[in-house]
């Protein structure tokens, strides 16, 4: 064993055992078991990570304090829910103006119709994803909504066929030490 290698960690879970220095075994395993279910109890997610319930409560209170954990939410299905178009735009913004575009983000945030929205390379400057209840309420949201916008100087929409997969927990495997899949 060389000078650098980490600790290994205790039944307790007190010692920190990642390469990067923040999160260990435990703290992986309740970020992979919130992902698939957040609903848990604290004794359910203590009992499959195997620590005691106040070990775990404690390092979930941390990774929310430190911002691993940022939220909890249900998964809704949208079609269930009468949006049934889900729609990528490209948005064209003027980038030469930071004012502008910063404009254009505030108000890209505030339209409840887009569910998320990046900021890209390439071709663009924003990708947005935007749902609708049908067709019809797209082609009223783009005119009334997004060409309304300044400084939007193009958009491209692609639609969705249909979902290969969503609502996909982030992978974790490459915070273990061997890097391997999780």
């Amino acid at each position: 064993m060389n000078e650098t290698a980490l600790p290994q960690s205790s039944d307790s879970g007190k010692t920190r055992i990642s390469a990067d220095g923040g999160l260990d075994r435990y703290d992986i395993a309740i970020l992979a078991e919130l992902q698939r279910d957040a609903r848990l109890t604290n004794a359910e997610l203590a009992t499959r990570i195997g620590l005691s319930a106040a070990p775990a409560w404690r390092r979930v209170k941390r990774l929310e304090e430190e911002g691993y954990i940022t939220g909890y939410r249900a998964e809704i299905d949208r079609r269930k829910i009468g949006l049934g178009v889900l729609a990528f735009v490209r948005v064209d913004a003027d980038r030469n103006n930071a004012d502008a575009v910063r404009g254009l983000e505030a108000a890209l945030r505030a339209m409840p119709e887009v569910v998320a929205c990046h900021y890209i390379s390439g071709t663009g400057t924003f990708e947005l994803h935007v749902v609708t209840t049908d067709l019809d309420a797209y082609s009223r949201w783009a005119r009334e909504a997004l060409f309304t916008l300044p400084h939007v100087k193009d958009m491209h929409t692609s639609f969705s066929l249909g979902e290969v997969k969503a609502g996909a927990a982030w992978p974790l495997g490459h915070l273990t030490h061997s890097g391997g899949r999780g």
